[in-house]
């Protein structure tokens, strides 16, 4: 166990971590929109091409790629999960994390919420959140299988894969308040439903409600609540640490959840005239097939 804790939270690559443009992969700005401009160009053209030499309903078989994929996506999110875990322990620990003000922090969930003002990018929480931006590029792949696999690509899709890779840029440029929670959430929920997406892909049963769907209404409903929480702290605990680029990010959030909610009303309005029209086609065969009956009845 101590070994595991080492190599997870108490390595000197991790406790040196600094982010910085010039030492860090990924770092700069143009490397963010280019990443993001090839990403939608790239989806977009794949699905063109598709749609004019393959007839629509025409699926590519991917094998099993799309089962490792989720595999990979579940157990890297999963060590990312139980490492910032760690790292935060740490960090309040070795009280990194010091406020100089009357009104402190008492409980490491606060901690988890707000950063003290002057936070630095440095060290294991940000190492983690490093591991994490490197990781979403990882997700991306996942919409060119939606593509290959069900020949459907939405402006939803691109447009949240996109705004949580920039979400997770901001997160280490600005050394946001809120993204140890955040992150903390996203990867319990990306191990989970990944290890599912895995368990489905090699032929094991599915659940028999949408868990996939869910899971996305628990994460943006935590992520609320969250960010209400760092905005109290904010004005109650005497500030918290990169609140213009949470303002930014708030409303990027607030987008995602519209288009979400409109996404699942959708879906499950969609799902009841299914059923009602089930039902309605199963009630005329019954009344149909029992009036066959009360015939032959009579002619007996």
């Amino acid at each position: 166990m101590q070994s595991l804790i080492y190599w997870l939270s108490e390595h000197p690559t991790i406790v040196n971590f600094r982010w910085s443009h010039t030492q860090s992969f990924g770092s700069t700005w143009s490397f963010l929109f280019s990443s993001i401009a090839v990403y939608i160009v790239a989806a977009i053209t794949l699905h063109g091409f598709l749609s004019l030499l393959l007839h629509r309903r025409r699926r590519v078989p991917l094998g099993p790629i799309s089962a490792i994929h989720s595999l990979c996506v579940s157990l890297v999110s999963a060590v990312i999960f139980v490492s910032i875990l760690l790292s935060a322990a740490a960090e309040i620990r070795d009280t990194r994390w010091f406020w100089r003000r009357t009104k402190t922090i008492t409980t490491p969930f606060q901690r988890f919420l707000c950063f003290p003002l002057g936070t630095r990018p440095s060290g294991r929480v940000f190492f983690w959140s490093y591991v994490f931006y490197l990781s979403r590029f990882l997700h991306l792949f996942r919409t060119f299988f939606t593509v290959l696999r069900h020949r459907k690509l939405t402006f939803f899709h691109l447009f949240n894969q996109s705004i949580l890779l920039c979400t997770s840029f901001i997160w280490l440029e600005f050394s946001q308040s809120f993204q140890v929670l955040a992150i903390l959430l996203a990867t319990l929920l990306y191990s989970v439903v990944y290890g599912y997406r895995f368990w489905t892909a090699i032929g094991l049963p599915s659940s028999c409600f949408p868990l996939v769907v869910n899971c996305q209404v628990v994460l943006l409903g935590c992520n609320l609540l969250c960010h209400f929480g760092v905005l109290l702290m904010h004005f109650l605990k005497g500030g918290c640490n990169g609140m213009g680029a949470w303002v930014f990010n708030s409303v990027l959030n607030g987008l995602i959840l519209l288009l979400f909610l409109n996404f699942y009303i959708k879906m499950h309005l969609r799902k009841r005239i299914v059923d009602d029209d089930i039902s309605q086609h199963g009630g005329s065969s019954s009344a149909h097939s029992s009036g066959n009956s009360e015939y032959k009845i009579k002619r007996e």
